[in-house]
C-alpha cells in the first residue's frame, strides 16, 4: 500500500489528533502480523533518498522473513517532501492500526510526526534525521538510530583534522555553502560551534546559504570561489550537491578539497551517476556501512546484486537497520501492543549490526549515542572509506585533482 497525503486529508486530520491517544490498540501476537507504518518522502525534492530509504525497509522486510522473524505488515506513507505531512501521515497510519512507525528521513517531517506519536503513545523508530532538537523537546516515543548534527559534525571535524594533519598540507581557510533548511541550519550552527570549541586552525572566510529548491547555484558558487578559500565545506542535499559540482566545473573552481561535514548527497548513486569523473575526489563525513564487518558487507553486496542500479548507502543502511530494530523489539515484546513495543525498544542492545559504530542502544532521550562517522571519498564513482584509519580501505586523494585534469 502506498499512501499519498492530499490537501484534503491534511485539513481533515486536524480534527482527530486529540483523540488518537485514547484509541484502543490491542492486537493479539498470534492472530495477525504487527502493522508497521513507514513515513518517507518518496516524491518531491527529497524523492531520491526517500525512495532509497524505502528500498532499505523492503530489503529489511525480506531478510526478516527469511530469518523467520516476527510477522510484520509494512504500510507506507509519502510526505511528498512537505514537513507538515509528517504529522498527517503518522496520524493516518495510527488510525489504520499501526502500532510502531519508522521514519521520516527529513528532520522537519520527523519533528512533525513526533508530535502525533507522542499524542497517540505509539513509538517511532527514526531511520534518518539529524536535527538536534528532535531529541531535545521531551518526546518520549522516539528512538533515533542516527547521529544528531552536533555529534555528526563533531566527528566530521575530527576526520577533517586527521586528514589535513596526516598529509602535511593543511588548508589555511575554508568557505561554507549550505542548504538553508532545518537540517542545513542545524548542521551549520553545530559546525561553527565545534570549529570554535576545538580551535580548528582553518579560518572560515564566509558562509553562503541557498534555498533547498534552488534551480541555479551559479551565483553562490561564484561567491565561494571569490573568497579564495582553499577548502570548500558544502552542507547539501543530493540535488544541490550535483548543481554545486557542475558549477565548479563551469567556473574552473578547484580548491584543495571538497569535504562535506556530515552532508547527504555525494555518496548517493544519483550523484555519482550524474557527475561521472567530476564527482570523484569529493569527500564527505557521514555514518556508513561497517566495511570491516563481513556480514554487513555480504548483505550490502547482496542488496546491490538484487536491486539493480541501487547502492547500499546510508539511507538504505539505516532504513534496513530500523527494520532490524523493530523486529528485535517485537521478538522480545511478543506483542503488538505499542506500550510493550516501547518498553522493548528502550531495552534494545544489538551488538552485531550493519552500520559502523558500537551497540545499538537508546539513552533516556531516545538517542543511540554509539554511531560512528566515516570519511568517504568518491573513487571511480564509488564512495570509499578513507578514514578513520581503523576503518579505511584506501588512501585519500588530497589535494583533489583539478577538474580539467581528469
Amino acid at each position: 500500500m502506498n499512501m499519498k497525503i492530499s490537501r484534503r486529508s491534511l485539513i481533515k486530520s486536524a480534527g482527530v489528533a486529540v483523540g488518537l491517544g485514547a484509541m484502543p490498540m490491542r492486537f493479539s501476537w498470534a492472530n495477525a502480523p504487527t502493522k508497521v507504518g513507514v513515513i518517507l518522502p518518496t516524491s518531491g525534492v527529497y524523492a531520491f533518498p526517500g525512495q532509497a530509504s524505502r528500498r532499505g525497509v523492503e530489503f529489511g522486510d525480506q531478510i526478516n522473513k527469511e530469518r523467520n522473524g516476527p510477522p510484520m505488515e509494512f504500510i507506507y506513507a509519502d510526505t511528498e517532501s512537505k514537513p507538515e505531512n509528517g504529522r498527517v501521515a503518522a496520524e493516518k497510519l495510527i488510525r489504520d492500526g499501526c502500532t510502531v512507525l519508522i521514519g521520516a528521513w527529513d528532520a522537519a517531517a520527523t519533528i512533525s510526526a513526533a508530535q502525533a506519536v507522542e499524542a497517540a503513545k505509539v513509538p517511532l523508530v527514526i531511520n534518518v534525521a539529524s536535527a538536534p532538537q528532535i531529541t531535545e523537546q521531551g518526546f518520549t516515543q522516539i528512538f533515533r538510530n542516527f547521529t544528531p548534527a552536533t555529534q555528526l559534525v563533531s566527528n566530521a571535524v575530527e576526520r577533517i583534522r586527521e586528514l589535513t594533519a596526516s598529509t602535511g598540507k593543511p588548508p589555511k581557510n575554508a568557505v561554507v555553502l549550505y542548504v538553508n533548511d532545518t537540517f542545513g541550519q542545524s548542521a551549520l550552527k553545530a559546525m561553527q560551534a565545534e570549529w570554535a570549541r576545538t580551535n580548528m586552525p582553518i579560518e572560515i572566510l564566509d558562509t553562503i546559504g541557498y534555498d533547498v529548491r534552488a534551480k541555479d547555484l551559479s551565483v553562490e558558487v561564484a561567491k565561494a570561489k571569490a573568497t579564495g578559500a582553499q577548502l570548500l565545506l558544502p552542507i547539501t542535499r543530493v540535488n544541490d550537491a550535483i548543481m554545486i559540482v557542475r558549477e565548479m566545473v563551469k567556473q574552473d573552481y578547484n580548491p584543495m578539497a571538497i569535504i562535506g561535514p556530515g552532508s547527504p548527497g555525494p555518496y548517493e548513486k544519483s550523484f555519482t551517476d550524474a557527475l561521472g569523473k567530476y564527482g570523484d575526489d569529493y569527500m564527505v563525513c557521514v555514518p556508513w556501512l561497517n566495511v570491516k564487518n563481513p556480514r554487513a558487507v555480504a548483505l550490502a553486496e547482496r542488496f546491490e546484486r538484487q536491486v539493480k542500479g541501487s547502492r547500499f548507502e546510508l539511507n538504505v543502511g539505516f532504513s534496513y537497520e530500523a527494520v532490524e530494530i523493530v523486529a528485535n523489539a517485537l521478538s522480545r515484546a511478543k506483542s503488538s501492543d505499542p506500550a510493550a513495543i516501547h518498553a522493548a525498544l528502550k531495552a534494545t542492545n544489538i551488538t552485531d549490526h550493519v552500520m559502523f559504530g558500537g551497540p545499538i542502544q537508546f539513552n533516556e532521550k531516545g538517542q543511540n549515542p554509539n554511531i560512528g562517522v566515516a570519511l568517504l571519498q568518491n573513487k571511480r564513482g564509488t564512495p570509499t572509506v578513507v578514514g578513520p584509519k581503523d576503518l579505511a580501505v584506501a588512501e585519500p586523494i588530497y589535494p583533489m585533482r583539478p577538474f580539467d585534469d581528469r
